[in-house]
């Protein structure tokens, strides 16, 4: 294996490494969404699912960069998913998840980048921001459920889970509302 195809696939693996993170993502993620959904938690629900949207388009965007570098992009989850959350447990868990992937996808990047692929890199600084944006929206919802418990959730119950006909996402423009 020539110098150049060993740097290419030390980037294939930390690619596929971010995919199998984001599978696990979409799993635990839509599992909370539909649990979500089933307390009556619409507004947390829909949030929770244009987020697991959010984690799709990113496992495509890994899937693809993988196979422009003639990889072979996983379809393995890298963890177990946690079920029977209680929503006082669900928000601190992700943020925690999401914490964790950025740390992960910081260390991607410098993979990346120390192998001479900028454009994988790209890709995860992209991933990074919108990872941010799913940690900020969990720590603040986490921040809310535990300084104002029941009259916070009070608040949500009963609000709609739709997220409409046509589903963007959480962090792209007219996802959340």
């Amino acid at each position: 294996m020539s110098d150049r195809e060993a740097r290419k696939a030390k980037v294939v693996e930390v690619l596929n490494k971010a995919r199998g993170m984001e599978l696990q993502a979409i799993h635990q993620y839509m599992n909370q969404h539909y649990n979500l959904d089933s307390l009556d938690y619409g507004e947390l629900a829909k949030n929770m699912k244009l987020i697991a949207i959010d984690e799709m388009r990113h496992a495509e965007m890994f899937a693809e960069r993988i196979k422009e570098l003639d990889g072979d992009p996983t379809a393995e989850k890298a963890g177990n998913i946690v079920k029977g959350q209680k929503v006082e447990q669900v928000y601190v868990f992700d943020a925690n998840t999401e914490d964790d992937t950025i740390d992960s996808y910081n260390q991607f990047l410098n993979v990346c980048r120390e192998n001479g692929d900028s454009i994988s890199a790209k890709l995860f600084e992209t991933v990074i921001e919108e990872e941010q944006l799913h940690f900020n929206y969990f720590d603040n919802i986490d921040k809310h459920i535990k300084t104002l418990g029941a009259t916070y959730l009070s608040k949500i119950a009963g609000t709609p889970a739709s997220t409409g006909g046509t589903t963007k996402g959480f962090a792209i423009p007219g996802g959340a509302a």
